[in-house]
């Protein structure tokens, strides 16, 4: 298997080279060229073209695999039984990547990543090795801003909705329903569509996200009904079986906290003396783990050599027999931060390939030492595509152009018009045709002087014509001018909503109510796992549902 299972489509790709562009931050940017890949040990970056040669780690995933097939039989996946047993099996190749399960779908990305480690997970197996992929839920998380945002993009321009104010900062997603508001921003998304098309289309989306429903139930239920049989195994991070098997790893964190912390602090000096910037601020003397306190989820800080408080809440100290003791009992109350989850994730899935994106795969060079301080056998890591979606008339005004993705991503719509189209193509063949003219005036005074009137006349009525000629030129090409103006203009909007990456902006929902489940579909026919190009896939509005 490598980085670059391919489907390629008939026609010529419309895409950017993210490396070229300055799309990518630096240290994946360097570790494709093969420069400075230590910094990312233990752990390997896999490019395109490099093969995923290790075995795969021996992980009892019994348990895990036995609740992994209740939860996904729950959410309605068709496969949920024979994934499992697949997981089970320790010979399993387990492909992993995970986000935060964000209202509607979260934005694009997030089904861009799901697709991809189903994807790889593919190719494995194609190549002989038995693999799965498993969608990591993060329910810890409690970003409720990002986590509510739904933007979509109806005919009448970019529309945004939340679900309100937060309700309970602190308080992570998986202990949370989505609450009433839930029901207005339903209706709001409706509208944005129109009810009967949203009826239609948007019924995977209304199924699930119910006021009562929870942030991890709703997600992992509309990404299983929106993928189907191509859903992979749905992971809540709050899953009690997980939890249990996560107590080991937690308690060695724990013990090994000094040592923990000198790693963190070896590794971020070592990426800042090569030039490159640290993707998450160090934090010395606190712990990668978080508590659930009131609840609230607070980072866990050192006090001393025995003792620990909780970062922005009741920071009295409290005895370190305490905190072992919660993991023991309750380790439903412990989660990890973004410098430990990768590891504690692979420590219990024993992962062969992890899926990152762009600063996610930054900082997992300072998450090395998770797995180092764990004594892990450490998984590959391969950068996730980015694409966009554009409709193919769209892609036709581009190319009737001649206009690439580069161009209307950066540079300014109304230069590349003129620069395409001109403003004046009469007036320079006018001062030719005038200047060779006058030129004539001269022979033809020599052959007769009274030619020289006649001559007169007919410059007059030479430089009149040309100026009319001019004039409806022009006023044909501001009339064209506008017309490119505005089309170019949608192109940009769509590919830069409101100035940011498409896939980054737009929610997976707006793609379903404006394409149905074709859009689905292009996530396996069009795009290529190569991460080095932001790749335009190309759809019509109205697929089926």
């Amino acid at each position: 298997m490598t980085a670059n299972a391919s489907s390629l489509s008939a026609t010529a790709r419309l895409e950017l080279d993210l490396i070229g562009a300055g799309r990518l931050p630096p240290l994946p940017v360097a570790w494709f060229a093969g420069r400075d890949r230590d910094l990312l040990a233990p752990l390997r970056f896999l490019a395109p073209g490099e093969t995923l040669d290790a075995s795969a780690p021996r992980v009892d995933r019994t348990a895990l695999a036995a609740a992994l097939a209740t939860a996904n039989a729950g959410y309605g996946h068709p496969r949920a039984a024979e994934l499992a047993a697949r997981l089970a099996d320790p010979a399993t190749r387990v492909v992993v990547t995970g986000q935060q399960p964000g209202v509607y779908g979260g934005p694009l990305l997030t089904l861009t990543k799901l697709a991809a480690a189903v994807r790889h997970a593919e190719a494995l197996e194609a190549a002989g090795q038995p693999a799965v992929a498993v969608f990591w839920v993060a329910t810890a998380d409690h970003d409720w801003q990002e986590a509510t945002r739904v933007a979509v993009r109806p005919r009448d321009g970019l529309r945004a909705f939340d679900l309100g104010p937060d309700p309970a900062p602190l308080r992570p997603l998986g202990l949370r329903t989505l609450g009433p508001t839930m029901a207005s921003l339903e209706s709001q998304v409706d509208d944005a569509f129109g009810i009967e098309l949203a009826g239609e289309r948007l019924e995977p989306a209304r199924r699930f996200y119910r006021p009562e429903a929870g942030f991890g139930d709703a997600f992992c239920g509309f990404v299983t009904a929106l993928l189907g049989a191509r859903a992979p195994l749905m992971l809540d991070a709050t899953l009690p079986e997980l939890k249990r098997l996560q107590r080991p790893w937690f308690e060695r964190l724990v013990d090994r906290r000094r040592e923990l912390d000198a790693n963190f602090a070896r590794r971020d000096a070592a990426i800042e003396s090569r030039g490159y910037p640290l993707q998450v601020r160090p934090q010395p003397g606190t712990s990668p783990l978080f508590l659930l306190a009131g609840g609230e989820r607070r980072r866990i800080a050192w006090h001393g050599d025995d003792a620990y408080t909780l970062r922005g809440g009741d920071e009295t100290p409290r005895p370190l027999g305490e905190l072992l003791q919660v993991i023991a009992e309750e380790p439903e109350r412990v989660s990890a931060g973004v410098l430990a989850r990768p590891a504690i994730q692979d420590a219990v899935l024993g992962t062969s390939l992890l899926v990152m994106g762009p600063a996610e795969m930054s900082y997992l060079a300072q998450a090395g030492a998770a797995y180092e301080e764990l004594g892990l056998e450490p998984p590959a890591a391969v950068l996730r595509p980015q694409v966009l979606v554009l409709e193919k008339r769209q892609r036709a005004h581009l190319d009737e152009l001649g206009v690439t993705l580069a161009e209307i991503l950066d540079r300014p719509v109304d230069e590349i018009v003129a620069e395409r189209l001109g403003r004046d193509v009469v007036t320079p063949v006018k001062t030719d045709v005038l200047a060779r003219f006058d030129a004539l005036r001269g022979e033809l005074e020599a052959i007769e002087e009274q030619l020289v009137r006649p001559w007169e006349k007919t410059r007059e009525n030479l430089e009149r014509s040309l100026d009319q000629l001019a004039s409806k030129a022009t006023a044909a090409v501001a009339r064209r001018h506008e017309v490119w103006q505005r089309r170019l203009e949608q192109v940009r909007e769509q590919c830069l909503p409101d100035g940011h990456l498409q896939e980054r902006h737009l929610s997976v929902v707006h793609y379903l109510g404006r394409y149905g489940a074709s859009f689905v579909d292009a996530l396996w026919t069009q795009m290529d796992l190569d991460p080095r190009r932001l790749q335009a896939l190309e759809l019509e509005p109205g697929g089926a549902p």
